[in-house]
């Protein structure tokens, strides 16, 4: 394993949220700093709509330095090897392998092996490199760690609107003793703002202030979110993975249990193709197949997502949580939410919410299409 920082989990870029499935996975509960129940939904006007159970976890806050080091602890292990202050300067595909030259703390050293794998982030050298594609949208997110948020226990809080969130939704998400405040937006939604200014709207918004008026900050952090599956997710002797195959999810920019869910969905042909050095394009190309059901599956919520949310002026979302906050709507919510799969409560909404039903058939057309 390559790392280019010189520690494992910074720069810090992330929201930390992690599922309980997710969590399963790996069992580092003991990264978790706060769990999450529910979530207060905010309008542009100030319609809240609260959502979610006691009895129910829906996802977990952790620390992701310490996360992120458990996870590579467990891969050092099982037999992998790690360098710290390394990079990819060039890499060649041959016959038998792949030949990197690696920057390894700005020593050049040669490196060969028979399959190479780009977990590498939003800005993948690796995809790059080797024109692998582009992610179909790739967002701008903005996170401030802030301790004095007058936020509610177990809940997040989600706020839409054009002043503070154009086309998605900014958050403030507990996080043991302080709060991560974030938004997140497409680049041609911005029209000249920046994802600060659109911090610092909802800060002083007037609705909210009184929050925030006791907020200090403990840091700032920026990054890419790349969302939706490249067009080659696998090349001869060469994969993506995770953020750098653009698998971070259209409605709420979380990239951990889909990176997970493709190592799930690959692993067991993956390794039979390395023990059996058949990693020709197309053998990779059949190993990676089932990734088009998640493309699939990406393209549906994000259409969903458009629908309710992203191609909506605040008039219109204003009508919408009127809707959502009828006790009949926020049951159906609680019954069928869940934050990694948004499609069904989507579907369902437009199905059993009659004022939803003038919505289906633009719906239909655009999920078909997909």
């Amino acid at each position: 394993m390559l790392e280019e920082h010189d520690e494992i989990g910074r720069p810090f870029q992330c929201a930390g949220l992690v599922t309980p499935a997710a969590m399963d996975r790996v069992s580092l509960e003991s990264t978790i700093l706060s769990s999450v129940h529910g979530a207060r939904i905010h309008s542009p006007g100030g319609i809240c709509v609260k959502v979610g159970t006691s009895d129910r976890i829906r996802t977990h806050i952790v620390c992701r330095k310490m996360f992120d080091e458990g996870v590579v602890r467990q891969a050092l292990d099982v037999g992998a090897s790690l360098w710290l202050g390394s990079k990819p300067e060039s890499a060649e595909v041959y016959e038998s392998g792949v030949r990197l030259i690696v920057s390894r703390r700005g020593t050049p050293t040669e490196v060969t092996c028979k399959l190479l794998c780009g977990a590498d982030g939003a800005h993948s050298w690796v995809r790059r490199h080797f024109r692998m594609g582009r992610p179909k949208e790739m967002m701008i997110g903005f996170q401030a760690e802030v301790v004095g948020y007058r936020g509610e226990e177990g809940f997040l809080d989600m706020y839409t609107g054009d002043l503070v969130a154009p086309g998605l939704f900014a958050w403030a998400i507990p996080s043991g003793r302080s709060w991560r405040i974030g938004v997140w937006a497409r680049p041609s939604d911005l029209k000249g703002r920046s994802c600060e200014h659109l911090y610092d709207a909802l800060m002083s918004h007037p609705t909210w202030a009184d929050r925030f008026r006791d907020c200090k900050e403990v840091g700032r952090y920026c990054g890419p979110l790349p969302c939706g599956l490249v067009s080659k997710p696998s090349k001869e002797r060469v994969t993506l993975f995770g953020d750098a195959a653009g698998l971070c999810k259209p409605t709420t920019g979380g990239g951990i249990g889909p990176g997970f869910e493709q190592v799930d969905l690959v692993l067991e042909k993956l390794l039979q193709a390395v023990e059996r050095d058949r990693l020709s394009a197309a053998q990779l190309k059949r190993v990676f197949k089932p990734l088009m059901a998640m493309k699939k599956e990406q393209e549906r919520a994000r259409i969903l997502r458009d629908l309710f949310l992203t191609d909506c002026d605040d008039v219109s979302l204003e009508r919408t949580f009127t809707t959502f906050a009828k006790p009949e709507v926020v049951e159906i919510i609680n019954q069928f939410g869940e934050i990694e799969k948004p499609v069904p409560l989507g579907i369902r909404m437009l199905k059993d919410v009659p004022e939803f039903r003038p919505m289906a058939a633009k719906a239909t057309w655009a999920l078909l299409k997909g």
